[in-house]
């Protein structure tokens, strides 16, 4: 089989959008965006219960936060090892064992009797997080028309920002009130209800059509545009999320915000990672690359513009819902991006997109926190943030005007050879 470099069709991905009614389709992606809030939750809800979690389990709060940090880490392999072995799969199959691991991994932690459990409960939730959202996007593509299909992945991924605008201040109130373990036990019944919904409302489609040898599909990851695409999800949110992993100390030690005001920015943040994934699906069904382009030029512009204005309260609010809408409004644009170039490998591509989400997390936290530790105070995440992101911009032009210069040498080929 030719490998192709250039866009896939976009007949390419799953099978023709016709097949499946609107209505039918809409339910869909309702039951689809379900699984992505348990996900979401899953993920981020511990950041908000780790005294608890540590005060229980025995172990500090240092500790404590590597069950946020090992679950990042771990989507890697989850996205990299299990979904060569289910996208061969009709994805509603697949999903289906990704939310089992889902549960099971929830069901751990929130039974987990020791510290060691509790790590292992999250690393085997983690498993399910790159392989759900990367087969899911490309299964939630594959509903809709082609016109509408980075609005479909982003319905996909409303569940994740839902996640973080209500179920993350949600379950740290009822881990307060009730206990941390409730909040898991809830995530694990959450599990169950996606898995039913997944089973009712979800059509079973075909897998990627003209799917490349494994061995190649690796190799496709490496297409300079889709490389392209994966550094740039990576270096976008490292520097997204190495700013908001620090915000709370800024808001409250520079801009002067009591505690109890801190949630409610939070919601803020939340609500601009909402309207950012609506409006970033739209940009992206228009046209992916001019959207993440923009979105890349306006980011690192967002970020200075907080680290500016730190010390002011209103404007500080003003710019962490900007934050939250430019930064996330990049999401749809990149994973359909990654999908289109990566004919042949799309679902692998996008899972691997998934995973690069998390690495680049770790890798914005690790230096925006090497840099307050090297004492340049808590504004400098902000300047580490910007700098990530414009490296993030460079390599999405670069990969344009590759793209153009071959375009143009292919066409000056053709016209040279008739």
């Amino acid at each position: 089989m030719t490998t192709t470099v250039g866009p896939a069709p976009d007949a390419e991905v799953g099978q023709p959008p016709a097949a499946v009614p609107r209505r039918k389709a809409a339910l869909a992606l309702f039951a689809l965006s379900v699984g992505g809030f348990g996900i979401g939750l899953t993920e981020f809800v511990i950041a908000g219960l780790l005294t608890e979690v540590g005060t229980d389990l025995g172990v500090t709060i240092s500790q404590a936060g590597h069950l946020v940090g090992v679950y990042a880490l771990a989507v890697v392999p989850g996205a990299l090892l299990i979904t060569p072995f289910l996208m061969r799969r009709p994805p509603k199959y697949a999903l289906a064992v990704l939310l089992a691991f889902f549960v099971v991994g929830n069901l751990l932690s929130a039974w987990a009797p020791t510290y060691e459990v509790m790590m292992a409960g999250r690393i085997v939730a983690a498993l399910a997080h790159g392989g759900y959202f990367g087969i899911g996007a490309v299964l939630a593509a594959s509903l809709v028309p082609a016109s509408k299909r980075a609005s479909a992945v982003a319905a996909l991924f409303a569940g994740l920002t839902i996640a973080n605008v209500l179920g993350v201040p949600a379950g740290a109130l009822v881990g307060q009130q009730f206990g941390w373990r409730t909040v898991f036990w809830i995530i694990s019944v959450l599990g169950v209800v996606a898995l039913a919904g997944l089973i009712a409302l979800v059509p079973k489609t075909e897998p990627e059509r003209d799917q490349l040898p494994v061995v190649q599909q690796f190799r496709a990851l490496a297409r300079p545009q889709v490389l392209a695409s994966l550094l740039t999800t990576a270096l976008v949110f490292g520097g997204m999320f190495g700013v908001f992993t620090f915000i709370e100390p800024l808001l409250r030690e520079v801009t002067g915000y009591s505690a109890a005001a801190i949630p409610w920015l939070l919601v803020i943040f939340g609500a601009g990672l909402f309207a950012g994934n609506i409006l970033g699906g739209k940009a992206a069904d228009r046209n992916a690359d001019n959207a993440v382009l923009i979105l890349s030029i306006l980011l690192p512009m967002v970020i200075l513009a907080l680290g500016a204005v730190a010390g002011m309260p209103v404007p500080v609010a003003i710019a962490l819902f900007l934050l939250g809408l430019v930064g996330f409004a990049t999401v749809p644009g990149l994973q359909a991006r990654v999908m289109r170039h990566a004919q042949g490998a799309a679902t692998l591509a996008s899972a691997t997109n998934i995973a690069a989400f998390n690495l680049g997390n770790t890798i914005g936290v690790s230096l925006a926190g090497a840099a307050i530790a090297a004492g340049y105070g808590l504004v400098s995440p902000t300047i580490v943030g910007a700098g990530l992101t414009v490296i993030g911009l460079a390599l999405i032009v670069v990969a344009r005007v590759a793209a153009r210069h071959r375009a143009s040498s292919s066409s000056l080929h053709l016209t040279s050879a008739t």
